[in-house]
């Protein structure tokens, strides 16, 4: 062979386009295609409305804050990331084809970091394209440039934050079964049984007058830990009962945790990539 040789980075940045790609069903049958792109529909429809109304009846404001609307459609981001995970990492594993890219010039770094940043890539266009819609609608409505501005920025880094950490979490459960079943209901279980459990807990805090651990609650649930980056940092209102989000000396901590955590799923996913097929 004497054509090029285009090593890691070529090799890498494949991965990693046919990951993002694989997420939407591109290049796959029209069958893949359907769910992703009617959970990026039902994403963007609650934007497109709001719009209409906005601008309508000449509002003053958007009714739904830029870093609120991803947290309203937690459950069809969850649903994205359940479908999409297993689709990306465990078919890989029930077909052992994971030797197959390790016999190319590619590490299990690389391998790791391209999953990684397509999944995060591909939940951060799920939930960033619905924000785009509000900021371009917001402006037709004629509202604040500044503030829209602001608000739309302060929208992305959250939606950014929920990615990687979604991503990450997605990943690692689904990488630790090649049944692609099994990574759907497991995915699902981990976001809507600790969210569903720490709201419980946080509610009946509410009613029993301990509001203080109200904001450390917080810390147990993933879409609860963004919602409390952003109630700290980013202007945002809080979900949690009462309102009761997170100080700004409780948002470190919650920044530290939310760092951790996508730390963490980095770190799983190179030690079960260790082992797989050898």
């Amino acid at each position: 062979y004497d054509g090029p040789r285009l090593g890691r980075a070529y090799a890498r940045r494949s991965l990693f386009s046919q990951s993002l790609r694989g997420a939407y069903g591109l290049g796959r049958s029209a069958k893949s295609k359907v769910l992703p792109m009617i959970l990026l529909a039902v994403m963007c429809a609650p934007a497109v409305i709001l719009v209409a109304v906005t601008i309508t009846t000449q509002q003053e404001k958007l009714p739904v804050q830029y870093t609120r609307y991803a947290v309203l459609l937690q459950g069809v981001i969850g649903l994205f990331l359940a479908a999409q995970a297993p689709q990306s990492v465990s078919r890989d594993l029930r077909y052992k084809s994971v030797p197959l890219y390790f016999s190319r010039p590619i590490e299990r770094v690389d391998y790791v970091v391209a999953k990684f940043a397509a999944m995060a890539s591909a939940l951060f266009m799920l939930t960033g394209v619905p924000l785009v819609i509000l900021y371009i609608g917001a402006l037709l409505a004629k509202l604040d440039f500044v503030d829209q501005t602001k608000g739309f920025a302060q929208g992305i880094v959250s939606v950014a934050l929920l990615s990687l950490l979604f991503a990450g979490i997605g990943l690692v459960v689904a990488a630790l079964t090649p049944r692609r079943g099994f990574g759907v209901a497991a995915v699902i279980a981990v976001l809507t049984i600790s969210y569903g459990a720490v709201s419980t807990i946080q509610g009946i805090a509410d009613t029993q007058g301990s509001t203080d651990v109200i904001p450390w609650l917080g810390l147990f649930s993933p879409i609860t830990v963004i919602d409390g980056v952003q109630t700290a940092f980013l202007s945002a209102s809080s979900s949690f009962p009462g309102g009761y989000g997170p100080s700004a000396g409780q948002g470190v901590v919650y920044v530290i945790v939310l760092l951790g955590l996508i730390a963490g799923a980095y770190g799983l996913l190179m030690r079960r990539y260790r082992k797989v097929g050898l």
